[in-house]
């Protein structure tokens, strides 16, 4: 993984300094909040409901042993000793002090970490696939693209005040893993047609919120060399022509649906021409030590087929199903990526307490070579895992709640803090997510069901990615109580779709049972070896009505 240069450290050290300073002219009361707001936002600094909230980024979803460690100790230490794990890949805390802020952005630049970027209108946290590097159907690692990425758009000086917030998504393999349509820009590595050179994929103009939009691709195919050029005119004719009068009309997929995508892709392809190709593209020098940090560690020579493996899994059933779920086909012979789910059922979706974080860590340093990674699913990966340590790895995290069985299945649910958290929530998320939990908590229940995915979100902002959930929960307020509107169809994948809306609104007390019912029509519909995805384009939304008209009866 990516280790920073003197440079990268300087540039955060400096940083903390100058943000150490304005918390004390805010605490003296130099600064009125009006003041502060936009300063503290630069450096990932939120006011929730209930406190200060600062969200960290943990660019591309990559992290250390160590810097995991760290994150456990700022729990401890400032914070009520846990962290969330959020839909871009980063890590918040939402009970810190605001005069511990400056301690705590130091404790992150001591193990190369910051919080710069993770709000205001600029180009927030790149995101990538989280099985980056390990992926048998990867045409490329997309790691080093995003951490280039990240370098570039770090306080650029033309694109740190944007007409709105934009967020860039970036794979590299044939399955979506990482929701590029469902972003600003989504970049998906490709070998050419003809050629067989590595390029890149652009779609621009997705994005969630008020306006949910899919992506649509601008370039279909972009040489590597040509990327950063590529992107600064895109961004040039984003900021130039993206509207500023009206903040809910401000993102990108606004301006491609309003002038339409031929014309959006003939401004950027007439500023990409006429854009200083060499003073923007990186030095080879560089992007060959960026990607030197990434060269795969020093996998042993194993056999696919595990002996210790099969043993294990013919002697405990619950072993047998978590490895079933929550491990992904490795690149690597005699090698797993595992993924560690933090959706215990009636947890909160995405938390981890200080313990838990260390216990992950000490997992990394054990079995996959002191590396992890965040996913968007709210989940940990562990991305190198040998076949033969699984069963230890199992053991390891089931003594610290951690072994959870469910990855991809019905209570693998993604959810926003809500209103228990967040000041511009409208409803409750988690306790929605627990009762769903709960009510489908059964292994044989969620075997049968197979592969659905829920997300929910608490307003329209859309931080749960409710609209590309295959259920889809968005929570709202009506005449002063709680009502959940359900979407089905949504894809966050290949397929990308946004869901449809399924009828009136449900109050929280009905949720459990409303989509009992839509599972239950899902079951009867469905063909063998069918997912909900699939049975619902089959079928349509008409034949699942039923599941909220039954609330009337």
């Amino acid at each position: 993984m990516y280790h920073y240069d003197e440079f990268d450290r300087s540039f955060v050290q400096e940083r903390v300094a100058e943000f150490r300073a304005q918390v004390a002219r805010r605490l003296d009361g130099s600064l009125t909040e009006d003041e502060f707001k936009p300063l503290r936002l630069m450096n990932g600094l939120y006011l929730q409901l209930h406190a200060y909230m600062l969200r960290i980024a943990i660019p591309y979803g990559t992290l250390s042993s160590v810097q995991m460690r760290q994150l456990a100790m700022i729990g401890d230490r400032w914070d009520k000793g846990y962290g969330h794990f959020t839909t871009r890949q980063n890590i918040q805390f939402n009970w810190p002090k605001l005069a511990d802020v400056p301690d705590m952005l130091q404790a992150l630049a001591d193990v190369d970490m910051h919080a710069i970027q993770t709000s205001g209108n600029c180009i927030r946290n790149v995101t990538a696939d989280h099985f980056a590097g390990v992926a048998a159907d990867e045409v490329e690692d997309p790691r080093p693209t995003a951490e280039l990425m990240r370098q570039w758009s770090s306080l650029h000086p033309e694109f740190s005040f944007l007409p709105r917030k934009f967020k860039i998504a970036i794979t590299g393999a044939r399955h979506d893993r990482a929701a590029i349509k469902a972003h600003d820009i989504g970049i998906r590595i490709l070998r050419h047609p003809q050629s067989g050179d590595t390029g890149y994929e652009i779609s621009v103009g997705g994005g969630l919120g008020r306006t949910p939009m899919i992506g649509k691709t601008i370039r279909d195919f972009l040489p590597k060399a040509d990327l950063l050029p590529y992107l600064e005119a895109l961004m040039r004719v984003y900021n130039a022509e993206g509207r500023r009068d009206n903040k809910y009309k401000a993102r990108v997929k606004i301006l491609v649906h309003e002038i339409g995508i031929e014309p959006m892709r003939a401004a950027v392809e007439a500023e990409f021409t006429a854009t200083n190709r060499d003073a923007v593209a990186p030095d080879p020098a560089e992007i060959a030590r960026i990607e030197r940090a990434f060269t795969p560690p020093a996998y042993e020579l194993l056999p696919d087929e595990s002996a210790s493996l099969a043993h294990h899994s013919a002697a405990n059933a619950e072993f047998a199903q978590w490895v079933s779920v929550n491990t992904f086909a490795h690149k690597q012979p005699g090698y797993s990526a595992v993924t560690v789910s933090l959706k215990p059922i009636g947890g909160a979706p995405g938390d981890a307490t200080s313990d838990q974080m260390r216990a992950l860590a000490d997992a990394a340093d054990t079995f996959s070579f002191s590396e992890l990674r965040v996913t968007h699913h709210q989940n940990i990966v562990l991305p190198n895992v040998k076949k033969d340590d699984l069963f230890d790895l199992w053991q390891h995290l089931a003594a610290h709640e951690l072994a959870t069985a469910n990855i991809g299945l019905i209570s693998d649910i993604i959810a926003c803090p809500g209103m228990d958290y967040c000041s511009l929530a409208t409803a409750r998320s988690i306790p929605i997510a627990q009762a769903i939990a709960q009510r489908f908590a059964s292994p044989e229940r969620q075997r049968t069901i197979g592969e659905l995915g829920i997300k929910i979100s608490g307003c329209i902002n859309a931080c749960g990615h409710h609209h590309v959930g295959n259920i889809g929960i968005l929570g709202l307020e009506k005449s002063g109580a709680e009502s959940y509107q359900i979407t089905l169809g949504g894809d966050a994948t290949e397929t990308a779709a946004i869901g449809e809306r399924l009828g009136p609104g449900v109050g929280a007390e009905d949720i459990p049972d409303t989509l009992e019912r839509i599972v239950d029509i899902y079951l009867a519909e469905r063909s063998p070896d069918e997912r909900f995805i699939d049975t619902y384009r089959r079928v349509g939304i008409d034949r699942f009505r039923g599941a909220i008209h039954a609330l009337d009866s």
